[in-house]
């Protein structure tokens, strides 16, 4: 079973934004970690990436996930099964729905099960993960979130 973990940020929202990811892998004994800032987002959007880039790190196609994320976004849309009517309707009036798209693409690949975990309530893996999508949000170096400003244009 391989654990990720995942927190998502912004600098006001819209505004400058990161991810951040830990895997862990027991069996393995191993442990990644991942990030990434952008100039322009949405806080929704970075949590939603940052489960994204968490099931796109995995290597062993299909793998037994569990992805803890303190975004109830995320986890309602799955569990929830918003996702699947979503889906029906090919995300038309949808927001994220590029990164919808890429994350069923993912998703669909491994057995993945989502636990929500209170954000900033001492959980030592969400609090780092908070810290790398707020450094990444933070960094000089931010990326341009081609999804969120191209639906903005249009």
């Amino acid at each position: 079973m391989i654990e990720i973990y995942t927190d998502g940020a912004s600098r006001g929202n819209p505004g400058a934004g990161g991810y951040g990811v830990i895997l862990i892998s027991k069996e393995h004994k191993l442990r990644k970690e991942l990030s990434a800032g952008y100039r322009l987002t949405t806080n929704n959007r970075m949590e939603l990436l940052a489960v994204i880039v968490g099931l796109e790190a995995l290597k062993i196609v299909p793998s037994k996930v569990i992805v803890y994320s303190d975004s109830q976004y995320v986890i309602n849309a799955v569990e929830k099964n918003w996702l699947g009517t979503w889906e029906k309707i090919n995300f038309k009036n949808k927001k994220n729905a590029d990164l919808w798209k890429r994350f069923l693409n993912v998703y669909k690949q491994h057995e993945v099960q989502f636990q929500w975990v209170r954000g900033h309530a001492g959980n030592p893996y969400n609090e780092r993960c908070d810290e790398l999508a707020t450094s990444a949000a933070d960094s000089t170096k931010l990326l341009v979130d081609e999804g969120y400003e191209s639906e903005k244009i249009n």
